[in-house]
């Protein structure tokens, strides 16, 4: 694990993973992008923690979202990255992104709302400054 990883650089590495995967999503499709500008802090374990944010794109009426994130679920397995499949609560197909660094996930999935596809992020695990609370926005 990291331990010189900040939280500043855990966010900032995750986010661009988002916007990398938002980039493999045929740009024809895509009406809008939205990142959060914040996120929260989860535990990795007693001492580290793991930034935990999202994007959502929204994608034009009709899009059929499952065959695009197939196809984002073969680059990442093309490039030899750890990703999981299965179907989420709504029956949509959800896939699971695992780079190499403890902590560190990508699900992609339809979003909450039709026409979209959402980015959900979970950066490296880092450990926090001396006396910052890890609650509120990051």
């Amino acid at each position: 694990m990291k331990a010189e990883l900040t939280w500043q650089e855990a966010k900032a590495k995750a986010q661009a993973m988002e916007l990398e995967i938002a980039a493999l999503i045929p740009k024809g499709t895509v009406t809008s992008i939205d990142q959060k500008k914040t996120g929260v802090l989860l535990s990795c374990n007693k001492t580290q923690h793991n930034w935990n944010g999202s994007t959502t794109v929204t994608v034009a009426e009709g899009t059929k979202i499952e065959p695009i994130v197939k196809d984002i679920e073969a680059h990442y397995r093309a490039n030899g990255t750890t990703v999981s499949a299965d179907r989420n609560v709504n029956d949509n197909y959800r896939i699971q992104i695992d780079p190499y660094a403890p902590g560190e996930s990508y699900i992609v999935s339809e979003g909450f709302a039709p026409n979209e596809i959402r980015i959900a992020s979970g950066s490296a695990c880092f450990t926090l400054p001396e006396g910052v609370y890890p609650g509120g926005d990051f």
